[in-house]
């Protein structure tokens, strides 16, 4: 999404993830230079009004929530038909990449990390938020081990029935049995998908997982999980009766609170006593966990298997051994003595052609020969470093200890590229020929604003280069200045106008300027202007936009009526009064957007200003 500004603000870079609900880019806040990540609502939610007015709901009621366990979340708006929020953006793994990568967690570890999780949700649940959506792949581990759990109030917008695809079919693996049955929800309903997602992370697998969403959803109204020491026995019983507890069917049997809950994973992690006891959630959702799974090692041997006994070696007769090393030696003697070693006679030289040096030194030591002279030549197939030929050759038998001469090849020999600068053309011809060592290849013509048209500009390749003797050298010949018809590049981006001058041999200067129309990045104007014929080398000027000027929406709640217009319309912002029922007679409520939100000058901003319930209600 190259150039995607959402709001006048927030600068996509990338595309980092994507949902059922949305897509989200990691992107800069250009007025506050920080990272952020911005999730963009699919056009089928945009388009309903009512999904579009619980949204701002809970995106108003989100921004409230505060805790180092939570993304914050910074904005929210409307860009055309796309509706955003704006988020904070978190560096880590989410917890469904960390276990399908390295398998279940350490379970103490998997403990610290959900009790934080409950914190997170303890402050939401305070404030009346249930997330719908508490899943492995909203929470997000940092490198220094904090857990962080995006998209609250965000899951709460949608429709939660089990014919909304993408919402509760999209994760009916960790959905509530009150969820899928389409029912009331709570805060137990946060702790019940909590429960799931802390079974898959200390046993590497959901409880319930059938071939298609709805199966699985029925699992979660009908089924009870399997114990998860069941599946991986080295779970501690105290946090398994949490994750069992957790899980009840009935949202009154589970905690109590977010708080509760996180208080018996603390427990758990330091190998305590949860606060309803170790087996209390195995015993009463009627799974005997009290005995752990048996994990049998791949080396054990059932009880009562029959012992093999190996069976003694035959001892055989060594006299047909001794018979078969007999012949061998007899063989062996027989070729000793055909080639002469039992008998005077010379020593033969061995081929050293395509050794290197040590090698042939080495072979010639081995029998019985020495190195002589070393004499080095340049050959146009041999490679450098390696023997040529050898004096004596091979094959020849002379006495013990004589010396063998060998000449190394130094690969085709080099010859320097002459300079052929400002030569003409036909004259650089020659002169390459005349050395007998190079050729001619061909000629490339090019433009030059320093070498006068026809005579040579550089070589390929270039003069004092030490090359292969009879390469080939191309021959660069001036065109002469070139002449250049500079392009309209209004309303391309700096990066694309640039590159087009730039590819036509101009130069490249920048000025910027505020611009409501043109998008912020992208060229205003340029001077000279286009379709004039230019030298190559020429600067041309761009006028690059900033865009509209970005007003940041000040926090008027407190204020009285009109003190919050006044700040408001000294900051180009038009204020509008809606009047609500409230104490606070006179004083500002509430307000849309919401503070620290992106605007421009000009753009309404709604304020809900107390009245009296006997007064009379009205707006500007």
């Amino acid at each position: 999404m190259e150039d995607v500004v959402f709001g006048r603000r927030y600068r996509v870079i990338e595309k980092i993830g994507s949902g059922g609900m949305a897509d989200v880019f990691k992107a800069v806040d250009d007025v506050l230079g920080r990272t952020v990540a911005v999730k963009v609502l699919h056009a089928r939610y945009a388009a309903d009004p009512t999904f579009v007015a619980r949204f701002r709901q809970e995106a108003q009621a989100a921004a409230n929530l505060s805790h180092p366990n939570i993304v914050n979340m910074y904005d929210w708006g409307r860009d055309g038909e796309t509706y955003y929020i704006v988020m904070e953006y978190v560096k880590g793994t989410d917890l469904k990449s960390l276990v399908s990568q390295q398998g279940p967690m350490d379970p103490r570890k998997a403990a610290e990390y959900a009790a934080q999780i409950c914190s997170a949700l303890a402050v939401a649940h305070g404030y009346d938020i249930i997330h719908r959506d508490i899943k492995p792949h909203n929470i997000v581990l940092t490198p220094d081990g904090t857990i962080k759990v995006m998209d609250f109030g965000i899951a709460r917008a949608g429709n939660t029935t089990m014919t909304q695809t993408g919402s509760v079919l999209g994760t009916a693996q960790y959905i509530s049995p009150e969820q899928a049955q389409g029912r009331q929800l709570s805060p137990a309903s946060d702790l019940y998908s909590l429960g799931v997602t802390l079974y898959e992370m200390v046993t590497g697998r959901p409880p319930f997982d059938a071939d298609t969403p709805v199966a699985t959803a029925l699992q979660q109204v009908n089924d009870e999980p399997m114990p998860p020491r069941q599946v991986r026995a080295s779970i501690p019983p105290a946090l398994e009766a949490v994750i069992l507890r957790a899980m009840r069917k009935n949202p009154a049997e589970r905690y109590d609170s977010a708080a509760e809950m996180r208080d018996d994973l603390r427990r758990a992690a330091n190998g305590d006593i949860p606060s309803g006891g170790v087996y209390a959630g195995a015993v009463d959702a009627g799974h005997t966990s009290v005995l752990p799974a048996v994990e049998r090692s791949a080396s054990a041997r059932p009880a009562g298997a029959p012992q093999i006994r190996p069976v003694p070696e035959r001892r055989s007769s060594p006299w047909p051994w001794i018979a078969l090393v007999a012949a061998v030696l007899v063989v062996a003697l027989g070729v000793a003595y055909a080639l002469g070693v039992f008998g005077p006679g010379g020593i033969v030289v061995p081929t050293l052609a395509g050794l290197t040096e040590d090698e042939a030194q080495a072979e010639l030591e081995a029998a019985g020969l020495t190195l002589g002279i070393v004499g080095v030549e340049n050959h146009d197939t041999v490679e450098p470093g390696l023997i040529i030929s050898q004096d004596p050759a091979a094959g020849d038998e002379v006495e013990e200890g004589t010396a063998v001469n060998i000449v190394v090849s130094q690969g085709i020999a080099q010859v320097a590229v002459p300079d052929l600068t400002e030569y003409i053309e036909a004259d650089a011809i020659a002169a390459l020929r005349s050395t007998g060592e190079l050729a001619y290849d061909h000629t490339e013509d090019e433009h030059s604003s320093t070498v006068a048209k026809g005579l040579v500009i550089r070589t390929e390749p270039a003069a004092g280069a030490s090359v292969p003797k009879g390469t080939s050298v191309i021959l660069y010949v001036s065109l002469g200045v070139e002449q250049v018809t500079v392009p309209d590049v209004t309303g391309l981006t700096l990066a694309k106008a640039q590159a087009q001058l730039e590819d036509l041999g101009l130069k490249v200067t920048t000025t910027e300027a505020f611009n409501d129309t043109v998008a912020k990045g992208s060229v205003i104007s340029q001077k000279p202007d286009a379709n004039v014929l230019l030298e190559a080398g020429r600067t041309i000027t761009l006028e690059i936009s900033k865009g509209p000027e970005v007003i940041i929406v000040p926090d008027v709640r407190t204020m009285n009526e009109e003190d919050a217009k006044k700040a408001l319309t000294d900051l180009g912002l038009e204020p509008k009064v809606v009047y609500v029922t409230s104490p606070d007679e006179g004083i500002v409520v509430n307000q849309f957007p919401i503070p620290g939100a992106s605007a421009k000058r000009g753009d309404v901003i709604e304020i809900e200003v107390g009245k009296l319930p006997d007064g009379d209600g009205g707006g500007d």
